[in-house]
């Protein structure tokens, strides 16, 4: 039995550490975990309660009055009164609309911090996969860096190299361990991050490449999938909507308040009992009502198209930017296909075909060409995500 436990353990850590090997595993990691996510949703559901509240009827009022004569305290008079007051019906039925129609604008108050959050962790991914794959090829340069280092200092001791080469390259190896160093740090505070955003759970992000990410060539039918879809133009939308009704409760506000009740009264001696009906007249608690109503409206109304506008241009601006990342990409991809193998061009430099000053010239170039496409490929998945938010 403790055999079949330590292999249940193993198999659920093996299980979880595979969950969370890829962004979009990850990204479900973080939003069951994330601690701001966690407290927006308490906040909506707090909200939710205090908009039923604004539709419950007043409470009910008791009242009891004991009289006495002032000749003769024996002669008393007791009476109870019960009421309660409540709106017009229709009242009522209108403020429920709004009710559930707050609550939805709620539900997209809280998608739009979702999808910043996630969008947030995203990015952290796409950072962490562009420092692991800069963390290949500055091994790739250190290895090389180290066996140039000892190949020339055997060299120099053997008199076939000069100091000035067995220097530079000792100052090419200094440079890689130092940019290696920097690496390794950047990497563990990315990840530091990432950790934070998942509410300090401890998470096992492996991946070393980028998940097919397509660039759209149809911009109209992205603008139309994100316009609809984005959640703080929804909330706006329902907000609005909310706002709307909510003209025409307080237009109904002229309707007196009713009140309906008991009461019972031993004046006589012998107890009369009977009802209480009565009312309110608005005539001072709705003053400006509608007023402020529809002011709220328009307010929300002009919110609502610049954030529309702003979205939309946004939208564009990252459109276009990651078109011209895609085409630079791709102009990358072409010519390292026709680029001089890295293992050549050592076994010129160790043949002596090519001085050293030649290969470094060429290696920099090589290496300094696939760090810039690690940046513009970073950079892509960073806009596409940005563009492709709404699916998060």
């Amino acid at each position: 039995m403790k055999r079949l436990w330590i292999y249940a353990c193993a198999l659920l850590m093996l299980s979880q550490a595979k969950a969370q090997n890829n962004i979009e595993q990850t990204l479900q990691t973080i939003e069951a975990n994330n601690k701001a996510l966690q407290a927006n949703a308490q906040l909506v559901k707090a909200q939710k309660l205090e908009t039923r509240t604004d539709n419950n009827l007043p409470d009910p009022t008791v009242s009891y009055a004991h009289l006495w004569g002032a000749d003769d305290k024996s002669q008393t008079i007791g009476e109870l009164v019960v009421t309660q007051s409540f709106d017009f019906p229709t009242l009522y039925v209108e403020r429920n609309k709004v009710n559930k129609i707050k609550s939805a604008a709620y539900d997209n108050e809280y998608q739009a911090l979702r999808q910043t959050i996630l969008l947030q962790a995203k990015e952290l991914c796409m950072d962490i996969i562009m420092l692991r794959q800069e963390q290949q090829i500055l091994q790739e340069r250190l290895r090389n860096a180290n066996e140039l280092a000892s190949l020339y200092q055997q060299r120099l001791q053997a008199g076939d190299a000069n100091i000035l080469e067995t220097n530079k390259i000792n100052l090419e190896l200094l440079n890689v361990k130092t940019e290696a160093t920097l690496n390794n740090t950047a990497l563990r505070n990315k990840l530091e991050e990432l950790t934070a955003l998942n509410g300090n759970v401890p998470i096992n992000f492996t991946a070393q490449s980028y998940p097919a990410t397509e660039f759209p060539l149809d911009f109209e039918q992205l603008k139309a999938e994100v316009m609809q879809s984005d959640p703080t133009l929804q909330q706006f939308t329902n907000q609005g909507n909310a706002l709307r009704r909510q003209v025409s409760v307080e237009r109904q506000g002229w309707i007196p308040k009713l009140e309906v009740g008991y009461r019972r009264n031993t004046e006589t001696g012998a107890p009369f009992n009977g009802i209480v009906v009565g009312g309110s007249l608005p005539l001072f608690q709705n003053r400006n009502k509608v007023k402020i109503a529809k002011a709220q409206l328009l307010n929300n109304d002009f919110s609502k198209e610049n954030a529309s506008q702003q979205l939309e241009s946004s939208l564009l601006r990252n459109y276009r930017e990651a078109e011209s990342l895609y085409t630079s990409m791709k102009a990358y991809q072409t010519t390292f296909q026709a680029q001089q193998d890295l293992s050549l061009l050592k076994q010129a430099l160790t043949g002596g075909q090519i001085s050293m000053i030649e290969y470094f010239v060429e290696v920099s170039v090589i290496y300094q060409s696939k760090l810039n496409y690690l940046q513009l490929e970073s950079q892509y998945q960073k806009v596409m995500a940005q563009l492709y938010k709404s699916r998060l």
